[in-house]
């Protein structure tokens, strides 16, 4: 049996912020994985723009030093300098949800 292909939360939230705020690009979803997770095109699909997208709950235990520090909120990545290099994608976007906040924050 072939696995079932989905998105994972933080292309859910890209997507639905690309969707928002950039109306006149369209946003393809691979059907398998090669590395780009989400595919966006003009409207005329002439021009094309690849992500990679990264996510990580929010691992802050004290929000008081969040506040303190004026942090909306903490993850962890692991970052391969030559991963980064090699990647097929064009930008990486690093999604990090704030359960303090209410929002994703998005690098």
């Amino acid at each position: 049996m072939k696995t079932f292909f989905t998105i994972h939360a933080g292309e859910y939230l890209v997507g639905s912020y690309i969707e928002e705020h950039f109306r006149n690009l369209s946003i393809w979803i691979p059907s398998k994985d090669t590395g780009i997770d989400l595919l966006l095109t003009n409207k005329q699909q002439t021009r094309s723009v690849s992500l990679q997208v990264k996510y990580s709950k929010d691992f802050n235990l004290n929000h008081e030093t969040l506040l303190i520090n004026k942090l909306r909120a903490t993850g962890w990545w692991s970052i391969d300098r030559e991963k980064l290099i090699k990647s097929k994608a064009d930008f990486w976007v690093f999604v990090l949800p704030s359960f303090l906040e209410h929002e994703a924050v998005m690098l």
